[in-house]
């Protein structure tokens, strides 16, 4: 069975580490480990800030993520924070500890410290864990309101409302044609996961004021959304048999059609009834085709 450490030999861990190292000079943890709220659990990730004298020689070697432990997998990417590259080095280690490693140069410890406002990955919460040069001294406390959605324009409304059913031609075409893999991306990727979540999200924001940070990529749908409408969701996500995902297509449909009016009616816009009665008809009339020959 796996027994992960406790939260404060991991911290005690990488705060020797980052002492030992004089290119280290400050290490910041963020997200849920650096809330006191109740989105942390066994298995959260620990999200630390290394900011280094020399990022780009500092990540030129990636032996350093082994100064914690033995690493059984890792990633890496790179991003802009004020148009200053960091870099990403996500490891997962043999005890079962994850930590997402982001690499700074040490000078945006200053430049955050000048800014109006925190960045929003500084913003969802953060705990010092080693300055050795005070230079975090100057920051502002974070707000918590970091990726809590806003109200959505009525164009934004709009827009996603007709991608939704832009996607939904793909499943049908793809169902039709056999092809079940493309399908199922169509349906559970562009269709849901992109449009239809993005409107559950704002379904559930009514019912919290607008004040909710939701999960990223649907994480914590199950607990946040109504009973109903989870329920809902659930079936829509089935195998790989042709007639069951055309049968999911359109419970995703009838959904999409519930959360779109409930949040629409919310904020005064208007549902496009028209698109979703031109959609549906072709929708069904695509089903209704004799099979794609060639087809078994």
């Amino acid at each position: 069975m796996l027994a992960l450490p406790d939260e404060a030999d991991v911290l005690e861990a990488l705060v020797a580490w980052g002492r030992a190292d004089p290119s280290i000079r400050a290490l910041i943890l963020t997200s849920s480990r650096a809330r006191a709220d109740d989105s942390v659990d066994l298995l959260s990730d620990y999200d630390v800030i290394v900011a280094v004298t020399d990022a780009t020689a500092f990540v030129a070697n990636d032996d350093w993520v082994s100064a914690y432990g033995h690493s059984l997998a890792r990633w890496g990417d790179r991003h802009e924070l004020y148009e200053t590259t960091t870099y990403f080095r996500g490891v997962v280690f043999s005890d079962g500890v994850k930590v997402d490693y982001t690499v700074w140069p040490d000078a945006l410890l200053d430049r955050v410290s000048g800014e109006a406002a925190l960045p929003e990955d500084l913003d969802v919460g953060f705990r010092v864990l080693l300055d050795k040069d005070e230079r975090t001294s100057g920051w502002q406390a974070p707000t918590y309101r970091a990726h809590i959605p806003t109200k959505p324009t009525e164009a934004e409304y709009h827009a996603l409302f007709e991608e939704f059913w832009w996607d939904t031609t793909y499943v049908a075409k793809a169902l039709w044609r056999g092809e079940v893999v493309f399908a199922k991306f169509a349906l559970d990727y562009d269709a849901k996961f992109v449009a239809l979540r993005r409107f559950l999200e704002w379904r559930i924001e009514l019912d919290h004021d607008w004040s909710l940070r939701p999960g990223s990529h649907g994480r914590g749908l199950e607990r946040r959304a109504p009973a109903a409408i989870w329920s809902e969701l659930a079936s829509t996500y089935v195998g790989t048999d042709i007639e069951e995902n055309w049968d999911a297509l359109f419970r995703a449909i009838a959904l999409f059609r519930r959360v779109a009016t409930e949040v629409g009616d919310a904020l005064g816009y208007a549902y496009l009834q028209e698109v979703d009665d031109g959609v549906s008809a072709y929708l069904e009339g695509v089903r209704k085709l004799a099979s794609r020959p060639g087809r078994q």
